[in-house]
């Protein structure tokens, strides 16, 4: 079990392309998610998926046996009715994902510094601690 001992000892990095598609999740209407992996050889965050995705669509998209990195938008509305969204940094860890929670730990840290304007992280092992309701009520 060396390899992730390694993996983590090496600085972790945004990479151009993290802080282009973070950018990008910030000033674009049509991009709501961004989720992100470890580039090869690792050390790095890169982009996996950019894009405008449902909640379900979202869910879907992360890894069963992998850990991930994600920046969500989630939209909802008040019980007034009045439509709002709440940016969340998602750390996608479960069971399956092997050696490698350790360099995404500090990724994930990466993340929270970068985005200190975004106030509600989420730990998820599995996919019910992503429950839509659950996220909208989520309070930063």
């Amino acid at each position: 079990m060396s390899e992730p001992r390694s993996f983590v000892s090496r600085p972790i990095s945004l990479s151009e392309g993290c802080l282009d598609a973070l950018q990008h999740w910030r000033e674009a209407r049509e991009v709501n998610t961004v989720i992100f992996r470890f580039a090869d050889p690792p050390g790095e965050l890169v982009p996996e998926v950019e894009g405008n995705l449902t909640h379900d669509e979202l869910v879907q998209a992360l890894p069963a046996d992998e850990a991930r990195l994600v920046v969500y938008e989630v939209p909802f509305a008040t019980p007034e009715g009045a439509r709002r969204h709440q940016q969340l940094l998602i750390f996608w860890t479960p069971p399956g994902a092997g050696g490698h929670e350790e360099a995404y730990t500090a990724g994930y840290t990466a993340l929270k510094e970068h985005l200190a304007d975004v106030h509600i992280h989420v730990t998820a092992r599995q996919t019910d601690h992503l429950e839509y309701q659950r996220l909208v009520g989520l309070d930063g």
